[in-house]
C-alpha cells in the first residue's frame, strides 16, 4: 500500500502562551504615573478640604448665634484674620467695610458696623452678617 504524503507531516505545535508577567516598561510607567496622579489628587483634595474648615466651622457657629449680631461680626472678623491675616481684620471702619464688601455678597456701610457697638444694639444686622459668613470668599486677592 502506498503511504499517504500527509503521513510525513508532523503535528502542528501551538506556540506557548505569552506570560503577562513581567510587565513591560511602558506598563510600569503607566502604573507609576497613575499612582502618582491619584496620590497628588488625594493630597490636593485633602488640603482644599482642610483650607475650608474654618469657614465650615464659622457657618456652624453662626447657626447658634443667629440673633447676636455682635457675635456674628466677631465670626466674620475671625474668618478675615484666619484667611487674610491680622492687618485685614484690624482695619479701620471705612477700610473694613470695603474689605467686607469685597469678601462677601452683603453690602455694609460704616453706620452698619458702628451700630453693632452701640449700647442700644437691636441686632438689625444679623441677617446681613449671616449672609456675609455664608458667602465669605476664602481665596480672594485683596492686594490688587
Amino acid at each position: 500500500m502506498n503511504q499517504s504524503p500527509l503521513d510525513a507531516l508532523h503535528d502542528v505545535i501551538p506556540p506557548e502562551q505569552v506570560s503577562w508577567w513581567p510587565l513591560s516598561l511602558p506598563m510600569w510607567a503607566l502604573i507609576i504615573a497613575s499612582t502618582l496622579f491619584l496620590v497628588a489628587l488625594t493630597v490636593w483634595l485633602y488640603k482644599n478640604w482642610r483650607y475650608g474648615a474654618a469657614k465650615r466651622e464659622a457657618i456652624q457657629l453662626s447657626e447658634t448665634h443667629k440673633q447676636d449680631a455682635l457675635a456674628l461680626h466677631g465670626l466674620v472678623k475671625r474668618l478675615a484674620k484666619h484667611y487674610y491675616g491680622t492687618t485685614v481684620a484690624s482695619q479701620a471702619s471705612t477700610n473694613w467695610c470695603k474689605t467686607l464688601n469685597t469678601l462677601s455678597k452683603a453690602q455694609f456701610n460704616e453706620q452698619d458696623i458702628a451700630s453693632l457697638y452701640q449700647p442700644d444694639n437691636n441686632n438689625e444686622q444679623s441677617e446681613k452678617l449671616l449672609t456675609a459668613i455664608k458667602t465669605f470668599k476664602i481665596k480672594e486677592r485683596l492686594d490688587v
